[in-house]
């Protein structure tokens, strides 16, 4: 599913425009995407899931097409951990 279907989809269960949806839709993002930039964050979403920051290690890492060996930097990944309801209706 893309942006934009999913922004049809809101816009059609909520009864409002596309265009609300979809800022909406973009105001969402936005906060998720700054409560996960603080130190310790998570975004608890009941029944949905949870999406959490987690540092990764600084590692060595192979190049497929050389197999050389090289450096991957320590950095953080997003982590999106599924709720019950989501986890049942999958």
């Amino acid at each position: 599913m893309t942006k934009a279907e999913l922004v049809e989809l809101i816009a059609k269960d909520a009864g409002i425009t596309k265009v609300a949806a979809s800022a909406a839709l973009d105001s969402f993002m936005d906060n998720v995407t700054k409560a996960l930039k603080k130190k310790e964050s998570k975004v608890t979403l009941v029944g949905f899931g949870t999406f959490s920051k987690v540092r990764r290690k600084a590692r060595k890492g192979r190049n497929p097409q050389t197999g050389e060996e090289i450096k991957i930097k320590a950095h953080n990944v997003v982590k999106f951990s599924p709720g019950k309801k989501l986890k049942d209706a999958v």
